[in-house]
C-alpha cells in the first residue's frame, strides 16, 4: 500500500506543478485530442513514447506491447490503429523498437518463458526470412541489435498492409508510416529510413531498409 501511496502522491504533486506552469493545461486537455502522432511501441517501462520525444499529454496517441509487433489477428492494435487513423486523423504512424529489447533477445534465444513464447513467434518469423544476414553476425550483442531493426521493419509492413491504412490511402488521406529505433542508452532515437505512404512501392521500400539496417550494424560492428 506505501509504495502505490506514492503513485498518488507524486500523482498530486505533477498536477499542481502542471498548473503552476500552465493554468488552462487541463481545461484545454478535456476538451478534445487531436494528435497529429500514433505511436507503436514497446511495453518497455524504459520507453515512454511522451517523454521520449518531447510531446505532453494529447499529442501522440499510443498503442505499446511486447516487442512492438503489429499482427493482423490482434484486434486490440488493429482497433487502435482503426481509431487513430479514422477518427482521429493522424498523419503520421510512428514502429519504434528499441535496442536491448527483451522480447527481440528472448525471440532470438528461443527461450521458453510462457504464454508470451507464441507472441514472440512473430519476430521468429522475422529471423527465419533474414536467416542469412543474422547469421553471419557471431556476436549476440549486435546480432540482437540488428534484429530489433529488422523487427522494426517488418511491422511498418504489417502497419502499410492494414485494411485501414489502405482504405486512407485510397481515399487521399495524408498518412506516413516511419521505422525508428530508440536506443536506453544514450536517449536517442534512430531513423532507420523505413518509411512509407501511398506512393511508395513497398516491397522495393522494405529491401532498401533492410539494406541499410546491414549498412549500419557493419559500421556499428567497425566502431565498437
Amino acid at each position: 500500500m506505501k509504495t502505490t501511496r506514492l503513485l498518488f502522491d507524486n500523482n498530486r504533486l505533477w498536477a499542481e506543478h502542471t498548473l503552476a506552469t500552465d493554468p488552462s493545461f487541463f481545461d484545454k486537455l478535456k476538451s478534445q485530442q487531436s494528435p497529429q502522432y500514433m505511436w507503436i511501441g514497446c511495453a518497455d517501462s524504459r520507453v515512454p513514447a511522451n517523454e521520449i520525444c518531447g510531446l505532453l499529454p494529447g499529442e501522440m496517441f499510443v498503442h505499446r506491447n511486447v516487442a512492438n509487433v503489429v499482427v493482423h489477428t490482434d484486434l486490440n492494435c488493429l482497433s487502435t490503429i482503426q481509431y487513430a487513423v479514422d477518427v482521429l486523423k493522424v498523419q503520421d504512424i510512428i514502429v519504434c523498437g528499441h535496442y536491448g529489447c527483451g522480447g527481440v533477445i528472448a525471440a532470438m534465444q528461443n527461450r521458453r518463458l510462457g504464454l508470451i513464447d507464441n507472441w514472440l513467434r512473430h519476430i521468429q518469423d522475422v529471423m527465419r526470412r533474414h536467416e542469412g544476414l543474422l547469421g553471419a553476425i557471431s556476436e549476440e550483442r549486435v546480432r540482437a541489435r540488428f534484429l530489433c531493426e529488422l523487427n522494426v521493419i517488418e511491422q511498418v509492413m504489417n502497419v502499410a498492409q492494414t485494411t485501414m491504412v489502405q482504405e486512407a490511402w485510397e481515399r487521399g488521406q495524408p498518412l506516413v508510416i516511419h521505422g525508428w529505433a530508440y536506443d536506453v542508452a544514450d536517449g536517442l532515437l534512430r531513423d532507420l529510413t523505413m518509411r512509407m505512404d501511398a506512393a511508395e512501392r513497398s516491397e522495393d521500400t522494405y529491401a532498401r531498409a533492410v539494406e541499410a539496417a546491414a549498412s549500419r550494424i557493419t559500421s556499428f560492428l567497425s566502431e565498437h
